[in-house]
């Protein structure tokens, strides 16, 4: 089995490469999607941010209030590094669980590890994956993507841009680096590219089996 990890900044087009890797027959793991299960209510996780951010973080319903964490966090990097602290391995946790059912499921399959902060949570990550790839985008057309598509001010998109790690540190773990300042049909196309090496290198393996 393969285990990809596919990163890339807010706004920068990963989530259109996920996706586009799934129709392939990639087998997806989303750590956001983890990182939500992990601070349901109930949860260990949700109980320490509660504990760290006060009640103020959490819904009526108590579930977490995201809006309210966020204003919290990604205007002070100390809050965001203890945020960090609780979500990350517990999302790392429930991501080796995840790639364990795929390996059961199809021993010669694609996993691809979808992670935002791969760079920024790379201490809880002690599995070396068979491929990084980066999909990047120019900051000034992320903040315009975040305004005009998700509906934040400038202010508020270029510090969530950044609080996360810069191109330049996502470059330094990258096998592969996919351009995204073009429209969606080129996007598209280097990940089918891409995916031509994946399937490729995946059926070389089995072979030798």
């Amino acid at each position: 089995m393969q285990i990809i990890a596919l990163t890339g900044g807010i706004a920068s087009g990963k989530s259109t490469v996920s996706a586009r890797l799934a129709e392939h027959g990639a087998v997806i793991v989303d750590a956001d999607r983890l990182a939500r299960e992990v601070v349901e209510p109930g949860t260990p996780g949700l109980a320490a941010i509660r504990e760290r951010f006060g009640d103020g973080v959490v819904a009526a319903d108590g579930s977490l209030d995201r809006m309210a964490l966020g204003r919290l966090v990604f205007a002070d990097p100390d809050a965001l590094a203890d945020l960090n602290a609780i979500t990350h391995p517990a999302v790392w946790r429930a991501a080796l669980e995840r790639f364990g059912q795929a390996r059961a499921s199809d021993p010669d399959g694609v996993v691809v590890y979808d992670v935002p902060l791969l760079v920024e949570a790379s201490a809880d990550r002690p599995l070396r994956f068979d491929r990084v790839v980066v999909v990047e985008a120019d900051r000034e057309e992320r903040v315009r993507r975040l305004v005009e598509d998700r509906g934040m001010d400038h202010e508020d998109a270029r510090r969530r841009i950044d609080a996360q790690a810069d191109d330049e540190q996502r470059r330094a773990v990258a096998d592969v680096v996919i351009d995204n300042n073009g429209g969606k049909d080129e996007l598209l196309r280097r990940v089918d590219a891409l995916w031509t090496q994946v399937s490729e290198a995946a059926t070389g393996s089995a072979r030798r089996r």
